[in-house]
This record gives C-alpha cells, sequence and structure tokens, in this order.
C-alpha cells in the first residue's frame, strides 16, 4: 500500500474477549497509578447524526448598535425548519461575564505525548486565520498589523489561536489567553507574510487557490473539533473565488466544495462542530474611481455577496469596505461570546441529504440574529448499516475471525484515504475528532542489519536505511472506547474498526518508515465494560535511524465513523533509557 507516495504495511488484529492484543500483549492489566490517564471523550453534544437525530443551533442577537443582546428567554424564540415550527429541546444562555481561563491539562509522564489542546474557555473561543491565498503584500501588511494592535488591547481570559494559509494550512499559535504570547507569536517568523498566490485571475491559478482553501479548512475543521463551545472563526482574506469550474457567481464552494453544507464530504465539520466564521475583507476601504467604476464596482459586489454567504450559512457576519480591522476582532469577540444555544429534533424523519432551511424568530422588534440558516440532513446509518452488512456476511461465509485466533496477519492492503490520509501528512495541523495518548519506549540496543540479511517482522525502512543503524520504539496507543463508533447486532457484540497510524518522516518531509495497524473489534458486553472501565490499547513497533533528524507522526481512526485524531512528535523530543507511561523497558 502506499501514503505519502512510500510503503506502508498494515497489521490487521481481531480482538476479543480475553485475547492478546498484539504480539503476545495481555490483555489490558488494570491501570498502572504511574501511567497517563487515558483520553476522555468530549462530553455528547447531540448532531443531526444518525442516532441522535438533534440538531444544534447556536444564535448571536445584537441590537442596532451591535452590541449583545443578554437575559432573552426560550420564550421568546420561535424556530423553523422549512417553515414547519419546532419544539426547543433545550435552551442556555452563555454570557462573556461568565467565562474562565484556559484549562490546562495535566503535565504528561516523559516519553508521553497527547493530540489533547489545552480546553479554552467552554463557552467560546476564537481563532484568526490570515489567508495569504489571493491577497497582496500590501494588504497582508496591513492585516498583520491590524491584528497585532488588537493584541495590545484584548480583554482579559479571552482564547485565541492563530493559523495562516498559503501553500498549506499552518498553527502559528495554539489557544492561549496570554496577549504576550499570541502577540509575539504574530511578529514571529512562523506568521511571515507570504507573497500573494493568485493576484493574476488565471483560471489555473484560481483552480489551485480553491483546493488550497478546501484542504485547508478540511484540516481546520478536524483539529477544531475537539474544542468544546463555539467557535468564532476570524478569517481575513483577500479575494474568495467564484465563478470555479463555470458555476457562475455568489457562493464560491460550489460543485467542489459547498461551503457549509458538503465541505468536500467530512461530515460537515464547521458547522458540526460549531465554527461560525466571520469573513474579514483585508482590502479595506475600496473607492471605484475613473473609467474602472463599473467594472471596480461589480468585481467588489461579487465578493461582497460571497462574504455575506459563507458568514450566513455558518451563523457569523462578513465584514467589508472598512478600515476597522481591528474593530472588527473586538466585535467578533464581544458578540460570539454571549450567545445563546438551543436544540431541536426534527419533525421531518426523512434523511434523504437534501439541505433544509433554518429561520429563527425572535418575539421582540429592533434586534438582529446571526446563525446558521440550515444544514443538509445526512443519512450516516447508511455506512453503518454497509459495515454491520459486512461483518454478517462474514459471519455466513465462515470468514469470520474466530475467538481462538490471536495472531496478527500482515498484509499489503489499501492505504486509508479521505481525514486520515490529509491527517498524517507531514507538517499537518494535529486532528483531535479523536482524542488519544501515546508512550513511546525506545529500545535499549541500536540494531544494524547486514545487507544479505531480511529486516525483522514489522519493520519496513526505506531502502537507504535498511542497513543502517536504527533503534526500535515501542508505541502504546491509548485512547477512550466510548468514543468509538461501535454498532450492535442482535446478539449484543459491538462491532467497529479502528486503524493506528505511525509514519516517520525526514525533515525533508520524505517518508523514512510507516505502519498502519488494523483492530477489527467485536466486542461482547462484558469485554466493552471492560475496556470502557480500563482503557483501549494497542502496541506498534518501529524502527527509527539512529542518525538524521526525523519527525513521527501518529494517528487514530475510527473507521466506521470516519473520525481521525493525529499529532506529530519530533524524534528528538523522546529520551532514550526512559520508558514511556505504561510500559517498561527492555532488560
Amino acid at each position: 500500500m502506499r501514503l505519502s507516495g512510500l510503503p506502508v504495511i498494515l497489521v490487521a488484529i481481531a480482538l476479543r474477549a480475553g485475547i492478546p492484543l498484539l504480539q503476545g500483549q495481555q490483555s489490558i492489566p488494570p491501570r498502572d497509578p504511574s501511567a497517563p490517564q487515558l483520553p476522555q471523550s468530549a462530553p455528547s453534544v447531540p448532531t443531526f447524526g444518525a442516532v441522535a437525530r438533534a440538531v444544534v443551533l447556536d444564535i448571536a442577537v445584537v441590537d442596532a448598535e451591535g452590541r449583545p443582546v443578554k437575559g432573552l428567554m426560550e420564550g421568546d424564540f420561535t424556530l423553523l425548519e422549512d417553515g414547519a415550527r419546532q419544539t426547543l429541546k433545550s435552551f442556555e444562555e452563555h454570557n462573556s461575564a461568565t467565562l474562565s481561563n484556559a484549562d490546562h491539562p495535566p503535565k504528561l509522564p516523559t516519553n508521553t505525548f497527547t493530540n489533547d489542546v489545552a480546553s479554552p474557555n467552554r463557552s467560546a473561543s476564537t481563532i484568526i486565520l490570515l489567508d495569504a491565498l489571493d491577497t497582496s503584500i500590501q494588504a497582508q501588511m496591513y492585516a498583520y498589523e491590524q491584528v497585532s494592535r488588537y493584541m495590545k488591547h484584548v480583554p482579559p481570559g479571552t482564547s485565541m489561536a492563530i493559523f495562516d494559509l498559503d501553500y498549506g494550512m499552518h498553527l502559528v499559535q495554539d489557544f492561549s489567553s496570554d496577549p504576550q504570547v499570541l502577540l509575539d507569536a504574530i511578529k514571529s517568523k512562523r506568521s511571515s507574510p507570504r507573497l500573494g498566490f493568485c493576484e493574476s485571475g488565471r483560471p489555473d491559478c484560481q483552480r489551485r487557490r480553491h483546493d488550497l482553501l478546501v484542504e485547508g479548512m478540511r484540516e481546520l475543521g478536524s483539529y477544531l473539533s475537539g474544542i468544546p463551545g463555539r467557535k468564532n472563526l476570524v478569517w481575513f482574506v483577500g479575494v474568495v473565488p467564484h465563478e470555479i469550474y463555470g458555476t457562475g457567481i455568489g457562493n464560491p464552494f460550489r460543485d467542489r466544495f459547498d461551503f457549509v453544507d458538503d465541505l468536500s464530504q467530512t461530515n460537515d465539520l464547521l458547522t458540526l462542530n460549531r465554527v461560525a466564521v466571520y469573513p474579514v475583507d483585508v482590502r479595506g476601504l475600496i473607492a471605484p474611481s475613473g473609467g474602472g467604476e463599473t467594472h471596480i464596482g461589480l468585481r467588489v459586489g461579487y465578493q461582497d455577496d460571497s462574504l455575506e454567504q459563507v458568514a450566513e450559512a455558518t451563523g457569523g457576519k462578513a465584514f467589508y469596505n472598512t478600515n476597522g480591522l481591528d474593530g472588527a476582532i473586538a466585535e467578533v469577540v464581544d458578540t460570539g461570546s454571549n450567545y445563546y444555544t438551543v436544540s431541536y429534533t426534527p419533525t421531518n424523519n426523512n434523511w434523504n441529504g437534501e439541505f433544509r432551511h433554518i429561520k429563527v424568530e425572535l418575539d421582540k422588534r429592533g434586534y438582529s440574529l446571526e446563525y446558521r440558516h440550515g444544514y443538509r440532513a445526512r443519512n450516516r446509518e447508511a455506512q453503518e448499516e454497509r459495515h454491520l452488512a459486512s461483518v454478517e456476511k462474514k459471519k455466513s461465509s465462515g470468514r469470520f475471525v474466530p475467538a481462538s485466533s490471536t495472531e496478527p496477519v500482515n498484509r499489503p492492503d489499501t492505504a486509508p484515504q479521505g481525514n486520515l490520509q490529509d491527517a498524517m501528512s507531514f507538517g499537518a495541523i494535529p486532528s483531535t475528532e479523536l482524542i488519544f495518548t501515546a508512550s513511546l519506549t525506545p529500545a535499549a540496543a541500536v540494531q544494524k542489519i547486514r545487507k544479505k540479511d531480511t529486516l525483522p517482522p514489522d519493520n519496513y525502512l526505506g531502502r537507504e536505511f535498511e542497513s543502517k543503524p536504527f533503534r526500535e520504539y515501542t508505541i502504546l496507543y491509548a485512547t477512550d472506547i466510548r468514543g468509538i463508533d461501535l454498532k450492535q447486532t442482535a446478539d449484543g457484540v459491538r462491532h467497529g474498526q479502528v486503524d493506528f497510524v505511525a509514519v516517520l518522516y525526514d525533515d525533508r518531509g520524505e517518508v523514512v518508515n510507516s505502519l498502519i495497524s488494523s483492530a477489527s473489534l467485536d466486542l461482547s458486553a462484558p469485554t466493552y465494560r471492560r475496556l470502557a472501565q480500563s482503557g483501549f490499547s494497542v502496541s506498534q513497533p518501529l524502527a527509527i535511524p539512529v542518525k538524521g533528524n526525523f519527525f513521527l507522526r501518529l494517528g487514530v481512526r475510527d473507521a466506521v465513523g470516519d473520525r481521525v485524531g493525529a499529532m506529530e512528535i519530533a524524534v528528538d523530543q523522546i529520551k532514550l533509557g526512559v520508558a514511556g507511561a505504561g510500559q517498561t523497558l527492555a532488560p
């Protein structure tokens, strides 16, 4: 199989009650007090998925001066879906006065790592995205200056993260409520402006810009999935691409990328994860003049319309034709920290994938409402039913793995696609759809294979490294089984599949080694209860050359739910002679 252009091997594991996990590893023992706390799944939020069938909606209410309106009651709101009135199942007001400082996770033991992001304020957080694509260098410099200006007077306790987008999506600064940390990040080389990518307006350039935007937003949506509460995405952008693939003006993301409703078929990452987009036109005030007045007016009108559609669809607000960009951030932080969250179970039970329109009315005059105006009623049960049908087919054909089978089977297979493929790219931002920890234990001895000898089992070093000294590292993944999408058959057994992926890159981004362990889960009720209490872990060996500068990309994927967690570790961060949590050093 191939991942990022180089070989990957698949290890298949069948998990049953009392069966070892990998290569003789015994079933999960009681928790070691020295081991790290296994990641806990975030409290389940009802979404329009296959089970809950509930829609969650954040609503910001502002007065005529743009100030948030507080103290409204459930009875003040009326919600319609495709014209039919809906009954609210929950109602909650979020107030900036109740926001607390960011939570700090406990310090992890040596050689133990996690993709869990330090939780920002649990009600609302803000993300700054500086988009260098299709943006002149002058506009970029102005946007950076305005963001830096805002950081000098950001309200205390405001949790923010900073990203930029050029030829990829880059994490400049993870969530922090320290204004000085945020300001230093903006001024650092990590956030240096790039040249505009598509100023020429050529169709091929526009398509490339469009594809980079799609991929970047997918990565960002996946990263934000593990962050609780409402996320306010302030998107500083020059020009949103339109007339792509002959679709005409208006919606810049049709066909390949419907920004909210389709998002490249990645489970509506932005809307499902409560991300409200606030596009900000970094060109500031635009005053048409001379003979090009009509042409410029049309172009500006198309851009404004595109920004409005993106904002309206996600529950945000567009800012354009203004020089007060720092004021736009301040308004977003204020509005996005004071809002209402409602949920309802749609009266329409036909989940046929069609777009449904939402309308919220307020029993008070003089106020404006910001919320997403619809969603696509996807039927995820179809994918889940196909998985269960595959399990039943294996049972009826006699190919179902018997309980006595304990040895993993090595075989070439097809590399995972979609979310996992993107998440495992070198340098990609972390993915937090699934939270996990990984503890790494380096072997004491260095190995070297003679040219005529074969590599040890599960060692897939690239050819140029096969004859060079290497050290084997044992990776112990731990995740919460309750966060895995498991489907139950009539016999009470829960079925699913989890992929554990390790890819080793050199500092040029070339793959040096890679391995996939695929765990087929068929869990009886007692086994599920035991794993839910003790945690679900799988170990994996990986050979890493002794000499060189290497980076280890680790990922976990729920194959049925198509949710991914991923992180990247510099190998020089792993201390020799120290066992990772939950492991012991070999004698």
